[in-house]
């Protein structure tokens, strides 16, 4: 029996002149809630993150139980997640330190139990040591270049309420990344930084992205900004209450920190370390966007409470690629990715074409999709099952909120859909048409 949403749907790909054999997969994914999936996934935002909707609808289709999915972009782990918490072993890896952080405190995360208890221990702690750090708080925001024993940024000290900034200064002292309960915690803290309800700390900026630094310093002078009072004890506890909505992911999960042209062989040495299965069945991954977003930059308070520097982090990342060092770039992390996957895998790229740089129209930034195909993957023995179209609207982007300009940067994402070899490429074709069960959380008997 045909199925006409599939054949419209392959119509309007072909009609796109992409060059590349179209895989009619419906985007059902866009017709999920906007936080459908685990409720880890909005531990915090992050700028330029699929939904965790579209991470489903590919490992259902090309996964089971107990098989490796990999993502070596992972940003805020929002693949390996979605993996994990249906059986997978979901494995993330990300050069940003600030995304390894949430990637790792999802994948690795404290239980109910040793989350709530560390956090008595630490506002017991606070409460002995109160007096101390708001004397230093108060000091910091009457004089944050030199009112403390390290300098702290105007656009900080005065983003918060005095006690409010007292306990973040206590937590942020207080915290252990390498832990994983305080890694837990403390990416749960960051995602309640700032944001226009009562539930963030801060009510100077949405919690989408910080705004830029000296936005905030004269908006904060213009206005005579005060922060509403707002307990980091209570907010936090109210938060882990929303995170531990479900039960935690069933699958084992790893997060790996480092560049993603190495990032396959580090997987596998992970993975043969804690012995689980070396090689990826499905890769689900969103290469950086060509020129869009300063990761850093625009979580530059995150950043400052992780102990980070936004500005190391954009130096590292460096995002201002031109097509010729992108598809080089893509060529080497693909080619790292080859031995890694199985005779049968999957790899599913989640490509943005880019019309505009910060409102300026760029070039080369169309067609990555075909071009990834033609010179990254294809020189690197990859097989192509085909590719798909998601078209992106502009309001449901975050970048909405930049003014006129927003959302107009990427508005079609193309879905490169490479397998290994033959095998792979003929169960990436036959897999595109499977129904998707969309209930979350899921049923027991599709568990």
């Amino acid at each position: 029996m045909s199925n006409p949403q599939a054949e419209a749907s392959t119509a309007r790909q072909l009609d796109l002149g992409l060059g590349l054999p179209s895989l009619a997969i419906e985007p059902d994914w866009k017709a999920q809630q906007r936080l459908w999936g685990h409720s880890f996934h909005p531990m915090s935002s992050y700028l330029a993150s699929f939904p965790a909707a579209l991470a489903h609808a590919f490992v259902a289709r090309y996964s089971r139980p107990g098989d490796v999915v990999f993502d070596p972009f992972s940003g805020r782990g929002t693949a390996p997640l979605q993996a994990a918490a249906e059986g997978r072993v979901g494995v993330g890896n990300d050069l940003n330190p600030f995304a390894y952080l949430l990637t790792a405190a999802k994948l690795e995360p404290a239980n109910p139990a040793e989350a709530r208890t560390r956090l008595t221990a630490l506002r017991l702690a606070w409460a002995g040591s109160a007096p101390e750090w708001q004397a230093r708080a108060d000091a910091i925001q009457a004089d944050p270049a030199g009112g403390g024993p390290a300098p702290v940024a105007e656009e900080v000290a005065v983003a918060f309420h005095r006690r409010t900034f007292a306990q973040l200064l206590f937590i942020r002292a207080a915290l252990d990344l390498d832990d994983r309960v305080d890694r837990f915690l403390a990416a749960a803290a960051a995602g309640i930084l700032h944001g226009k309800s009562p539930s963030y700390l801060s009510t100077l900026m949405p919690n989408t992205f910080s705004m830029a630094p000296r936005y905030v310093r004269e908006y904060a002078a213009r206005t005579g900004f005060s922060s509403p009072e707002r307990d980091v004890f209570d907010c936090l506890a109210a938060k882990l209450d929303r995170l531990f909505r479900q039960p935690l992911p069933r699958g084992a999960g790893i997060a790996l920190l480092g560049d993603a042209r190495d990032a396959g062989t580090r997987a596998v040495e992970a993975l043969r370390e804690r012995r689980l299965p070396e090689r990826a069945r499905l890769v689900v991954a969103s290469p950086p966007y060509l020129r869009v977003v300063k990761y850093g930059y625009y979580n530059w308070l995150r950043a400052w409470f992780l102990g980070l520097d936004s500005r190391a982090i954009d130096a590292a990342l460096d995002d201002a690629h031109h097509r010729a060092p992108y598809l080089a770039f893509l060529r080497e992390v693909l080619r790292d990715l080859q031995p890694t996957l199985t005779e049968d895998g999957v790899a599913v790229l989640v490509i943005g074409d880019v019309a505009t740089d910060r409102g300026r129209a760029i070039q080369h930034g169309l067609g990555l999709a075909e071009r990834v195909w033609e010179e990254a993957a294809a020189p690197e023995g990859y097989h192509l099952a085909g590719i798909a179209v998601d078209d992106i609207h502009a309001h449901r982007k975050m970048t909405k909120l930049w003014g006129r300009e927003a959302g107009r940067a990427t508005q079609i994402d193309r879905i490169l859909v490479l397998a290994s070899g033959e095998a792979g490429r003929r169960r990436a074709v036959s897999g595109a048409h499977l129904p998707v069960d969309w209930t979350w959380p899921p049923r027991l008997r599709s568990l």
